[in-house]
């Protein structure tokens, strides 16, 4: 059964808003800060995680080792 236009049409545009939907963000990684942006806040863990990155960054700035 031969299909219209309009169907064959409608078809086509919903195959493109699929993928669309399918490939946001798998390719543009360029606003990637934005998608993490405050998913730490008040994470005690992480704020460890910090505070010994600072620590080990300061001790090589003096000199300082293990």
């Amino acid at each position: 059964m031969a299909k219209s236009i309009e169907e064959r049409i409608a078809k086509v545009e919903r195959e493109v808003e699929r993928l669309r939907d399918e490939s946001k963000g798998s390719n543009d990684k360029s606003n990637w800060i934005s998608d993490i942006s405050g998913s730490f806040k008040n994470d005690n863990e992480f704020d460890e995680i910090l505070r010994l990155g600072r620590e080990e960054r300061q001790s090589d700035r003096n000199g300082v080792t293990e």
